[in-house]
């Protein structure tokens, strides 16, 4: 669909690494006009392919900035928003959503979000080959597949596998914060994490946490608090001690 290096490939870490479970399927459907032309433009500069052959240097990806790994972000409206309301933040967005990395750099450039990068790929590889221990101040997963089938749990992102590839690569004190509609999800969530000895939970009485007011309401997760359905946040802090750093 794109030239090398003008907009996001196919497979970009290719054979390099072994297969897995995948909590994700790659999406390149229904790329509109107007996407397509965003991503050849700016891919080049503000976009990248998680091909585990380098680890970024986040520092100059962003200027300086703290940097937050989000992971998945649909069409993107939510973490524009967030770019807009802290833009003393990076926000490096990793998802495989062809229209909506698109629909994400339209609003960056068109609301002049500088602190944007989109990734595109595999997330696991993203955190296990292309990140250094302590670069991260936040990670983001926000309404991942929720995988209701039993047989499909294991396809689930927040597992105890995940937790402790993710925490070398957060700083101690970094935030990690998760929000679902599928109760069920919340549920296992709250489980891993509560036992994972490189997080604790920020809310008090060790349950879900309010709505943080820097997490945008989107248009999906109202219609689904119209219909009766339960938004769970949880946020849990990054521990200095509970994972050794590497």
């Amino acid at each position: 669909m794109f030239p090398e290096g003008h907009g996001p490939a196919a497979d970009p870490a290719g054979s390099h690494f072994e297969r897995r479970i995948r909590s994700f399927q790659p999406r390149r459907s229904r790329v509109t006009t107007g996407q397509a032309d965003v991503l050849r433009r700016l891919w080049p500069s503000w976009g990248l392919e998680i091909d585990g052959r380098r680890v970024l240097d986040l520092d100059a990806l962003f200027g300086g900035l703290p940097v937050v790994l989000e992971i998945g972000f649909g069409m993107g409206e939510a973490t524009a928003r967030m770019a807009a309301d802290d833009p003393a933040t990076g926000i490096l967005a990793a998802d495989v959503h062809t229209p909506g990395q698109g629909n994400l750099l339209r609003l960056a450039e068109r609301n002049g979000l500088s602190n944007i990068r989109v990734a595109n790929g595999d997330a696991i590889i993203l955190l296990r080959e292309m990140l250094a221990p302590a670069s991260l101040d936040g990670l983001r997963v926000y309404f991942p597949d929720p995988w209701p089938k039993t047989r499909h749990h294991k396809r689930r992102l927040i597992q105890p596998d995940f937790l402790t590839l993710a925490a070398p690569r957060l700083k101690p004190g970094a935030v990690l914060h998760c929000a679902t509609d599928w109760e069920p999800y919340a549920e296992q969530m709250l489980d891993v994490l509560t036992a994972h000895p490189a997080f604790e939970n920020t809310a008090p009485d060790g349950g879900y946490a309010p709505r943080p007011e820097f997490r945008p309401l989107t248009r999906f997760e109202g219609q689904g608090l119209d219909k009766g359905h339960a938004v769970r946040d949880l946020v849990f802090r990054r521990v200095a001690d509970g994972v050794p750093a590497g």
